[in-house]
């Protein structure tokens, strides 16, 4: 089971930041998960609330300011984060986030930039994956080279299988322990988030999860190693 850093590891540094990102590599994360907006001048950054109210003193909404309006929030541009996971062979997992006002801008922009480093990203042998919580937004990227994750947190949605990963909240898994099952008897792959429990890390690692996305990379990496 690989472990990917949420949001970087973002229970011990500011989520979504360079030194969150840097710490889950020390931490032994096998990936990064990300957020990603657009901003008013079509920058891609790592942010996952629609303004900067909860991370700042200032309450801005990030699809109506530019970069330079949002310096203040410190956001991280996603080609950093990009470089980073090539740089550092990690693999990456994109959460575009809806809804926007600008519908599928977001995910026309992040495959365009990826399209640009397709060599590199080749070459440096990291998995890719792209995820929403949006059916749309999934079926946008339907037709890129990177396998899609279609992100549940309700039941409801497990019926509507538009990606090849299925990607329940650990609240279903417990609910539901032959959840992970039943998603692999379809040939998906199970991306489970957001597992900060050592029970929990072992349990989604003893029911065959792919991928467990923590805000504790370090401390579930400690729970596999210990178990």
């Amino acid at each position: 089971m690989l472990i990917y850093a949420h949001r970087g590891a973002s229970a011990d540094f500011p989520e979504h930041s360079q030194v969150a990102y840097e710490a889950a590599v020390k931490q032994g994360a096998d990936g990064f998960e990300c957020d990603i907006r657009l901003t008013k001048d079509q920058e891609i950054i790592c942010w996952h609330d629609s303004d900067t109210k909860r991370n700042s003193s200032k309450n801005l909404k990030i699809s109506q300011s530019t970069l330079a309006e949002l310096e203040f929030a410190q956001p991280l541009k996603f080609s950093w984060l990009l470089d980073f996971a090539i740089s550092q062979g990690k693999n990456l997992a994109i959460e575009t986030k809806h809804p926007v006002s600008t519908g599928g801008a977001i995910e026309v922009a992040v495959l365009k930039l990826l399209k640009s480093r397709e060599e590199e990203i080749r070459a440096s042998g990291i998995w890719i994956t792209i995820m929403s919580f949006s059916v749309r937004a999934v079926q946008r990227v339907k037709k890129s080279p990177f396998e899609r994750v279609f992100l549940i947190e309700r039941p409801l949605f497990l019926q509507d299988n538009p990606a090849q990963i299925l990607g329940p909240g650990i609240h279903l898994v417990r609910k539901n322990p032959n959840l992970v099952k039943q998603i692999h008897k379809e040939g998906k792959k199970v991306f489970v988030w957001t597992v900060n429990d050592d029970d929990d890390v072992r349990f989604c690692n003893d029911l065959g999860v792919d991928v467990i996305m923590s805000d504790k990379p370090g401390q579930a990496r400690a729970a596999l190693r210990y178990s």
